[in-house]
């Protein structure tokens, strides 16, 4: 079998877990036991802020080096010819789909 993701993004993969689990705890730590509130906003930003700075860094990796990554918007490789999504769609296995915009009083 072979190995789809290398040593470094698995270690990636895990630092990024023991952080997101880390922030977590610190949020609701900080919850019961902050009296100013202060630490609170700061982990509560920092659980909202670190996954979503993560996803632009991963997304724009991905467009950079033309890899399709998890954060791309169209996974499966699902992208119009056109650069537009069309309201016609079809298949060309021995099965065809077609979906297209009808109002129901026509």
């Amino acid at each position: 079998m072979e190995n789809r993701y290398s040593t470094k993004q698995r270690i990636a993969a895990i630092i990024g877990l023991v952080l997101t689990f880390a922030l977590l705890i610190g949020l609701v730590l900080s919850a019961l036991f902050d009296q100013s509130g202060r630490l609170f906003q700061a982990f509560l930003f920092a659980s909202i802020g670190v996954p979503i700075l993560c996803w632009i860094y991963i997304w724009l990796y991905g467009r950079m080096t033309g890899k399709k990554t998890i954060a791309d918007f169209r996974p499966e490789g699902d992208t119009p010819t056109d650069g537009q999504a069309s309201e016609d769609a079809s298949t060309s296995d021995d099965d065809t789909i077609t979906i297209s915009k009808r109002h129901p009083h026509q």
